[in-house]
C-alpha cells in the first residue's frame, strides 16, 4: 500500500507542473521594409513577452531593377546556426509564411542574389506548430543562374527572415504573429 501511495505521489507531481508562455526578448527581434513605399503597421509594441506581432504593406514592384520586399527579422542570439538543425515555430498569418535562411554567401556580403534558403509554411488563422529541419529548406525557384549554390552552412546564418509570401508583381497586405520559436 505503501509503495502505491509513493507512486501515486509522483505522479500527481508530474502532472502538477506548470509550463510557462515563452518569453521574446526584443533585442532579437526587427523588421526591415524597401525604400519604395512598403510599410509597416503596428498597433502595439512588435515585441510582447509571449509574442512577436506585425503587419505589412507591400508595394507591388517598381521595375526590374527595384523590387519591393518586407521582414520580421530574427537575429539569432548565438550569431549561427552550429550544432542546430530544427527550427520549431507557432505562428499565425493570413498568408502563407516563408522562413528564410539570412546566410552572408547569399546576400549583401556574399554574391547578392538574396536567393536565401527557405521553406514555405501554409496560413494560419489560428496558432499552428510546424517544426521544419535544415534539410527542408531549399532556394527560390528565382534563384539567378549565376548565384553559385554552396548549400546551406550553418555557420553563415545569422538570423531568420519570417516573411508573408507575397507577390512581387500584386504586391499586398499581411498580418502575423510568432508565439513561440525554438531553435534545435
Amino acid at each position: 500500500m505503501r509503495a502505491i501511495s509513493f507512486f501515486s505521489g509522483l505522479l500527481l507531481v508530474g502532472c502538477s507542473s506548470v509550463q510557462t508562455p515563452p518569453s521574446f526578448d526584443a533585442k532579437n527581434w526587427r523588421y526591415a521594409t524597401d525604400p519604395h513605399g512598403s510599410q509597416v503597421i503596428l498597433t502595439e509594441p512588435l515585441v510582447q513577452e509571449n509574442r512577436v506581432k506585425i503587419g505589412f504593406d507591400r508595394v507591388p514592384r517598381v521595375d526590374k531593377q527595384n523590387n519591393s520586399w518586407v521582414e520580421l527579422i530574427y537575429d539569432i542570439p548565438q550569431g549561427n546556426l552550429n550544432g542546430l538543425s530544427r527550427i520549431e515555430v507557432t505562428y499565425q498569418s493570413d498568408n502563407p509564411l516563408v522562413i528564410k535562411l539570412s546566410q552572408k554567401e547569399y546576400g549583401g556580403a556574399g554574391d547578392k542574389s538574396y536567393a536565401h534558403y527557405q521553406v514555405i509554411l501554409p496560413q494560419a488563422m489560428q496558432p499552428l506548430t510546424r517544426e521544419v529541419t535544415l534539410s527542408d529548406f531549399t532556394r527560390p525557384d528565382w534563384t539567378p543562374h549565376w548565384s553559385k549554390d554552396k548549400g546551406i552552412i550553418n555557420a553563415s546564418v545569422s538570423a531568420l527572415y519570417f516573411v508573408p509570401d507575397l507577390t512581387d508583381r500584386a504586391g499586398g497586405s499581411a498580418t502575423m504573429t510568432i508565439h513561440q520559436l525554438t531553435l534545435k
